[in-house]
């Protein structure tokens, strides 16, 4: 069993570092100090793809190189008694974060949204929510409530966008056309998001479940951003990417085509010019 005294310990300082990024305005960073940043798609688990991110980054090494990442619960990857292990990943970031407090970033992904607020989300017939808790059971015993309790309050306080100096934004999804109309910026830059807006319908959760990515929804939604393009996750890419319209990358990190992109921040870039900048780990 990992030590629960000091993962706790790391996840709460991991909460604190989150809630005192540079550049915070309630749940949005606007990223400071950069001048290149490293982002990827979803992760879902897979500590291998994380290993070789880091190795990527290599952050240690470029102080001024920021890395982004998204949607690291529910993965295919389980213990052999029962339930989800991508609670690892988490414990991981955590750690990442206590190590790197102005260069790491995660940004909340619709399955982080769906585990905080218990609303079912489902893979055929298995409860992600019920495995991943299930997952914390197997790995910390009779202190997993305590454990699991602590990872809800570090994704309750983590980042929903990033802006760049080059206004580029950083989000799990967009708004689909039907919910954009009532999307209110301002709502993510409450330092405690209300429960309308993580609810379906609010301004939180419209953000990450939304898979609309036609062009005038994409410029309707950066317009109200006040941003150039949009770099998100949530759709899989059989490339590891996609540029399903000329403002909107998608970076997909989970599977063996898994890509990120590391790109500049001192000057406008147009989507081809970030396509360029694309790799596969």
């Amino acid at each position: 069993m990992p030590d629960p005294d000091r993962i706790l310990a790391t996840l709460r300082r991991a909460i604190q570092h989150f809630r005192n990024t540079p550049g915070r305005r309630g749940r949005i960073v606007s990223l400071t100090d950069v001048s290149e940043v490293l982002v990827c798609g979803d992760l879902h688990g897979n500590l291998e793809n994380f290993r070789r991110l880091l190795t990527k980054a290599n952050l240690a090494q470029n102080p001024q190189r920021h890395c982004v990442l998204q949607e690291v619960i529910h993965g295919p990857f389980h213990y052999p008694a029962g339930g989800d292990k991508s609670h690892q990943l988490l414990d991981l970031l955590a750690a990442l974060k206590c190590q790197f407090p102005r260069q790491v970033h995660f940004l909340l992904g619709n399955h982080e949204l769906a585990q905080c607020t218990q609303r079912r989300v489902a893979k055929g017939d298995l409860d992600l929510n019920q495995c991943f808790r299930e997952g914390v059971g197997t790995a910390y015993g009779r202190r997993a409530p305590e454990v699991y309790s602590v990872y809800l309050e570090l994704l309750s306080v983590v980042p929903v966008a990033l802006r760049t100096p080059n206004r580029i934004l950083l989000s799990h999804s967009l708004p689909p056309a039907s919910k954009l109309e009532n999307f209110d910026p301002t709502a993510l830059e409450r330092d405690v998001s209300a429960e309308t807006d993580l609810r379906p319908g609010g301004s939180v959760h419209s953000l990450v479940w939304g898979r609309d990515t036609r062009a005038e929804t994409a410029a309707a939604f950066l317009a109200k951003m006040d941003a150039d393009l949009l770099i998100s996750g949530h759709v899989p890419c059989d490339n590891g990417f996609d540029t399903p319209n000329e403002r909107q990358l998608i970076l997909d990190s989970l599977g063996a085509t898994a890509c990120y992109c590391l790109f500049p921040t001192d000057r406008p870039l147009t989507l081809p010019e970030l396509v360029q900048n694309v790799h596969t780990l």
